[in-house]
This record gives structure tokens, C-alpha cells and sequence, in this order.
């Protein structure tokens, strides 16, 4: 995959220990050739001699606006320049802005599957909406709140994307057992009585479930018995009536 970042500043995603996305799995995976991305700063496309890239609000208001000529052109550039075999696929682009649709795994494993990306991280009072009209991108938010710019958001979608990326994790399984994942019903064996199988709904997706490790006492809590019993079936469902609970009291939104 490759992964496009329009920005005033690019330098929030170079590759450099100070970069959020430079260590844990984003940078395996770059490391590894799954997903390569590039920061684009938009004051290269600008006409002008000082490189504006935002101006007054018409009818007034404070702050400034991003002007749609340098977006425009920097998009055109960037979708313009030769790609690799395995980038050359149809590009996706995305504008981070608290007005788009809530950024959910749904989503993220829908932009997964793309080759190729084109984030565009807005800042000030937002951007003009005239390129947004011609661009036509997906409008994205990471929550019902307003940052300082798309930057981190964009930051926040690219680790949740990469993630996904076929070889990237250490344990294929983890992605799949994690909150918002698919969660699959529980039969047991042939030999598993009909009382004691859990049916949850095609597609139903839940938090995930309580997990411990050493030592099996801790300041008077002890660990689970059925996770130490090495019954690999009564374990399993453990894991789902737990995702099930936690999903009913803590998200009941999503059953």
C-alpha cells in the first residue's frame, strides 16, 4: 500500500524517531514493504511568492481558510506520479474534517484493502468548499471533536489501517480478536451439549474480552480459573460470554 499525506506540515510524518508513525507496527511494516507513504507539503503548490495556502473567510469570521488552487493541484500532482506494481491500484482519497462520518473498523478494513491512498489533513477553519465539491473525497472524523489539524488524524487512520496489512501483525489472530472485530458464534465439538453453545449474529461485532497474564495473584485478584484450566473449549467460551457482557454494558449501541 502506499499512503499520500497533503499537510503544511510534512514534517509531522517523517521518518525519524520523533515521528509517532517511525517505531512499533507502522514501522515494521514499512520496514517489511507493506505500505510506504509520503508527506506532501502543500506551500510546494502554491502560485504565489510567499506560499499562501489560506486566506480570510468570505462574509467575515475569524480564523482562515484553506484555498482550493494549492489542494487541487497538489492532489493532481500527487495522483499523477508513477507508482509501483503494488500501489498501482485506484486511488481512495480522504479528507480528515469533524464533519465527515465517524472513522469505524468497518471503515478502516474497507480502506485496507485499497493499494493507495490520498490523505488530505485540513487545518484552520477548514478548507474551501469548492475543492471539497470537485474532489468528491470520503470525509472522515476520528471522534466529535475538533483538533488543531488533520495531522493526527491522519496519523490515527494510518496506524489503524496499516495494522490490518496481510503480514504486518506478529499473530494474524490478534486483528480478528480485537473490540470491533466479527465475533463467531461458539458450538463447542460434536460432543458440546446444546445448552452450553453461544449463537451471536451473522457480522455482530463486540468489544473484546478481559485478558491477564503473571502472576496469577495480584494484590488479592486472582486470574480467572477456566483461563488456567487448559481446557481450550471452556476458555473459548469464556472469551465470548465476556466479549458479550462487556459489549451489552459498555456499548450496548453495537449488539
Amino acid at each position: 500500500m502506499r499512503i499520500d499525506i497533503l499537510t503544511t506540515f510534512p514534517e509531522l510524518f517523517a521518518h525519524h524517531a520523533g515521528c509517532a508513525l517511525a517505531s512499533s507496527i507502522p514501522a515494521r511494516a514499512r520496514q517489511l514493504g507493506k505500505v510506504e507513504w509520503y508527506a506532501h507539503n502543500l506551500r510546494d503548490f502554491t502560485l504565489d511568492k510567499h506560499q499562501k495556502t489560506d486566506d480570510r473567510p468570505f462574509g467575515g469570521g475569524p480564523g482562515m481558510v484553506m484555498a482550493c488552487q494549492p489542494i487541487f493541484s497538489a492532489v493532481a500532482a500527487v495522483e499523477a506520479m508513477p507508482m509501483s506494481s503494488a500501489a498501482a491500484g485506484p486511488v481512495v482519497r480522504v479528507l480528515l474534517t469533524p464533519q465527515g462520518e465517524r472513522l469505524s473498523q468497518p471503515r478502516i478494513e474497507q480502506l485496507a484493502s485499497a493499494s493507495r491512498l490520498v490523505l488530505l489533513a485540513g487545518h484552520y477553519e477548514g478548507i474551501d468548499e469548492r475543492v471539497v465539491e470537485e474532489l468528491a473525497p470520503l470525509e472522515l472524523s476520528v471522534g466529535d471533536y475538533v483538533l488543531s489539524g488533520g495531522e493526527l488524524a491522519a496519523m490515527v487512520l494510518m496506524d489503524a489501517v496499516i495494522r490490518l496489512l496481510p503480514g504486518v501483525l506478529g499473530d494474524e489472530s490478534s486483528a480478528v480478536q480485537d473490540s470491533f472485530a466479527v465475533a463467531n458464534s461458539f458450538r463447542g465439538t460434536a460432543h458440546t451439549p446444546k445448552a452450553q453453545r453461544i449463537e451471536v449474529p451473522a457480522g455482530q461485532r463486540l468489544l473484546d474480552c478481559p485478558h491477564y497474564t503473571k502472576p496469577r495473584v495480584w494484590m488479592g485478584r486472582e486470574v480467572p480459573a477456566v483461563l488456567l484450566s487448559g481446557d481450550h473449549q471452556a476458555i473459548e467460551r469464556w472469551r465470548l460470554e465476556q466479549r458479550l457482557a462487556r459489549t451489552k454494558t459498555r456499548r450496548p449501541d453495537l449488539l
